[in-house]
């Protein structure tokens, strides 16, 4: 029996709809993008004009006290899980390639890939990664209580600017040790494939380490420590960004606190992925 013309037309009104919706969602996420990529853009451009005016012209102070604490919690206590992280990294690698390069007689350069591995890649993005769940889903967590409880308002009644005193401070503290920790996590990464090749796979020790020091170069080492101030930075940017602009009350933090770990995590790997691809072009 054929439809009537009253439920053709209704189920005409409803694929419609369903497609005005759809279409209505994806603006608003399209628009909320760019409000976070301009907004964020905007912070980081209020941001470097605070560290020029406090750091080159020496016009404004920051706190540097302020900025050492910042660097103790974000940087120091996260070393221990970047580190735990990084020797597991370098023994599932060591495991992993061993059976494919045995079959070929060349187990020894276990050590190239390892060093090389953690050097360029692994070392900065798996803790820039670390970074932005341990130290990134903080500071959003801490300045979106900041704003729930109105001290943001309380420092902008009293003439100081909330981007000088709670942005700069974390800001530098990220950037700087994102840095630090990345040579830690190479140093480590490398000692857990050190580890499994003389324990487990059999290499000498003087042959893992020779190797290594052939294999990893200056520009290896370089390339990889390059992109730990921009990963810092992104990690540092977003979560001051979600934190600055939490509403909703604890839910609204909760909820800033996920975005900045989800965020974080994507930015991270697609600045890896320009930054490789420039290295890349231009034989680095």
């Amino acid at each position: 029996m054929s439809d009537t013309p009253i439920n053709a037309s209704s189920r005409v009104v409803r694929a419609v709809e369903a497609v005005g919706e759809a279409a209505e969602a994806q603006l608003e996420s399209t628009a909320g993008t760019v409000r976070f990529i301009g907004g964020t853009t905007l912070l980081l451009g209020e941001t470097f004009g605070w560290v020029y005016r406090a750091v080159v012209k020496r016009e404004a102070k920051v706190g540097w006290d302020h900025v050492l604490s910042q660097m103790v919690r974000v940087g120091v206590r996260s070393i221990p899980i970047v580190a735990m992280v990084q020797v597991f990294i370098g023994i599932i690698l060591a495991l992993q390639m061993a059976p494919t390069l045995r079959s070929y007689g060349q187990i020894q350069r276990i050590a190239d890939i390892v060093g090389i591995a953690v050097f360029r890649e692994l070392g900065p993005l798996l803790s820039g990664i670390v970074l932005s769940g341990f130290a990134g889903a903080s500071i959003a967590a801490e300045l979106g209580t900041m704003v729930e409880g109105e001290e943001i308002k309380a420092l902008r009644s009293i003439a100081l600017n909330p981007i000088r005193f709670l942005v700069v401070p974390r800001f530098l503290a990220t950037v700087v040790m994102m840095t630090l920790i990345t040579v830690i996590a190479d140093v480590v990464g490398v000692f857990g494939g050190f580890l499994t090749s003389t324990l487990v796979l059999g290499i000498a020790p003087d042959v893992y380490l020779s190797g290594t020091r052939l294999a990893v170069t200056q520009s290896d080492f370089l390339s990889g420590v390059a992109k730990a101030p921009l990963f810092g930075l992104l990690i540092s940017m977003i979560a001051c960004y979600e934190g600055l602009n939490v509403s909703g009350g604890a839910e609204g933090v909760g909820r800033a606190t996920t975005n900045t770990v989800v965020k974080c995590i994507v930015a991270l790997i697609s600045a890896d992925v320009v930054a490789t691809s420039l290295l890349y072009a231009f034989g680095i």
